[in-house]
């Protein structure tokens, strides 16, 4: 079993196993394509959330955009 990592997503403590941005936001049931991560301050390019690993104790703030007419 994988370690859990403790991170705050929006301001919330979350568990979670994952180990990248891209694998958290499929978690949350978003789309990687469709969000903009902050990840410890810094925006996170969407071209690279696959690559950029979480570690424990780390702050991201997830938006998602919703389309709509």
């Amino acid at each position: 079993m994988s370690e859990q990592l403790t991170l705050t997503v929006n301001g919330e403590t979350r568990r979670t196993a994952t180990r990248t941005i891209a694998d958290l936001v499929r978690e949350l049931d978003l789309l990687p394509e469709k969000v903009a991560v902050e990840h410890n301050g810094e925006i996170a390019p969407r071209s690279r959330l696959a690559e950029i690993a979480l570690s424990d104790g780390d702050m991201l703030e997830i938006v998602h955009f919703v389309g709509g007419g």
